[in-house]
């Protein structure tokens, strides 16, 4: 009985967030958007359903004492002469599981705030509609069982995300920092996509069980030794570096506050961020044979959560003094998976995400009651140094807040070691383009755009 009823409720899993989205995405396309009511009744009714779909899983897996389940949806591609297959499988265990409830509880959450944050905002439809392909995606990366069946998820989450970035596109800085957003995810992405076309040359498939071994998380022991197992949880971690915004990525994640603050609660202070550190503990037996690389993970993440921490000490703005926070702890996350814990990091996760969440709602009645506060005492509060400062000095402390205040010379480094080579390499190959085609046209060359050109002078 159980046997049958966990892949029946593992489908369900899906079912609604999808329904949802193809909801919300006809109405659009009809140029028909149901009433705010409506899109409220839809939205909670999904999620509460979902959310005690979920119940019922951890249920049935608790009474008939199964650690785990896969379901088996079939193989999309198959080449047997190959060894090789892309599958799609959904995998429910107890970090799965865990990930589907916060999920389900903190999007439920958002969206009640969200119905009376917005209401009336011109984007309100367009709001709901990418966040009903969040859910979706957010429960698809949850409950993966393959690497491909995850980086569709993860594909979703992304895309949704930058939009919601961008939402106010009428200005231009959000438009521009969606772009960039986007750029880092792009990382992330073909990183991703790299372990997995790795991972199908090793072993001809990308299933988790395959990766991790047979055992119910975190236990298992992964088939994958020595230097493959480096390469691919070295392109894994890169990934979700990218995803967490783990250094050098950092520079990202303030940038992403120009959305709503529901999209940012949800996204950047409970759930995208933690995806990065999802993916790692899913994947921990992997790790777990390349010592190098859990050194590795342990360096990166302390170095995020100092540099997050000096620069959240400078924001001037309380959204990027909160996304500078959930940084420092997902930092620290990272860092207790790279010395091999797997229950102390999750539970973590989890009590971060309600804190950040509860902190990023808060946060524009919080400024209302802190200037309330200081009309009532007729002046501004005050504040002590912190620690840090006393024990510097002035000279060492004037560095730091400099350093903190660029944020560590991050994105500067990235636009100068790897963006600009890299634009350069293309204009000089469409200036070498652009001779050859008037050549072969025999007419003169069109002139090649320049590199400090802006984008409508290039197009």
């Amino acid at each position: 009985m159980i046997e049958t009823a966990l892949p029946a409720l593992g489908v369900a899993l899906l079912a609604g967030p999808l329904a949802l989205v193809v909801y919300f995405g006809l109405r659009l396309l009809t140029a028909r958007p149901a009433s705010e009511s409506h899109v409220g009744a839809a939205v909670l009714w999904t999620v509460g359903g979902e959310l005690l779909v979920a119940l019922a899983a951890g249920a049935c897996m608790l009474a008939g004492g199964v650690g785990e389940s896969d379901v088996d949806l079939g193989s999309w591609v198959a080449i047997p002469e190959l060894h090789y297959h892309i599958g799609v499988k959904l995998q429910l265990d107890a970090l799965s599981l865990t990930f589907v409830f916060l999920t389900l509880i903190l999007c439920g959450a958002i969206a009640r705030f969200a119905l009376r944050y917005l209401h009336r905002e011109p984007g309100f439809h367009r709001f709901f509609f990418l966040y009903a392909v969040f859910v979706f995606g957010m429960t698809l990366a949850s409950t993966a069982g393959t690497i491909e069946t995850l980086f569709v998820g993860w594909e979703l989450v992304g895309l949704s995300s930058v939009f919601l970035v961008a939402f106010f596109h009428e200005r231009a800085m959000p438009a521009h920092n969606g772009v960039r957003i986007w750029s880092v995810y792009r990382i992330a992405d073909a990183a991703l996509l790299g372990a997995a076309i790795l991972l199908h040359r090793l072993q001809g498939d990308g299933d988790f069980a395959a990766i991790c071994g047979r055992g119910v998380w975190p236990g298992g022991e992964s088939a994958i030794t020595g230097w493959p197992a480096f390469a691919v949880g070295f392109l894994i971690f890169i990934a979700a570096a990218g995803k967490s915004a783990l250094v050098p990525f950092s520079g990202w994640l303030p940038r992403a506050m120009e959305g709503p603050t529901p999209s940012s609660a949800i996204f950047y202070g409970a759930l995208s961020v933690h995806l990065g550190a999802f993916l790692l503990l899913r994947v921990g037996p992997l790790l777990d044979q390349s010592p190098l690389l859990c050194v590795l993970i342990v360096i990166v993440g302390l170095a995020t959560a100092a540099i997050a921490a000096l620069a959240g000490a400078v924001q001037a703005d309380i959204k990027s003094s909160l996304t500078f926070a959930s940084l420092v702890q997902v930092g620290i996350i990272v860092a207790e998976i790279g010395v091999g814990l797997r229950w102390i990091p999750l539970v973590h996760l989890v009590g971060h995400a309600f804190l950040r969440t509860l902190q990023f709602l808060r946060a524009p009645t919080l400024l209302h009651d802190y200037h309330e506060l200081e009309n009532a005492i007729g002046g501004r509060l005050h504040h002590r140094s912190g620690f840090l400062a006393r024990l510097v000095g002035p000279e060492m402390g004037l560095r730091l807040y400099r350093f903190a205040l660029e944020r560590g010379g991050l994105d500067a480094a990235i636009d100068r070691f790897a963006v600009r080579p890299f634009l350069g390499l293309f204009v000089r190959l469409d200036r070498l383009e652009r001779r050859i085609t008037g050549l072969l046209a025999g007419r003169a060359a069109e002139r090649p755009p320049k590199s400090g050109d802006s984008l409508e002078e290039v197009a």
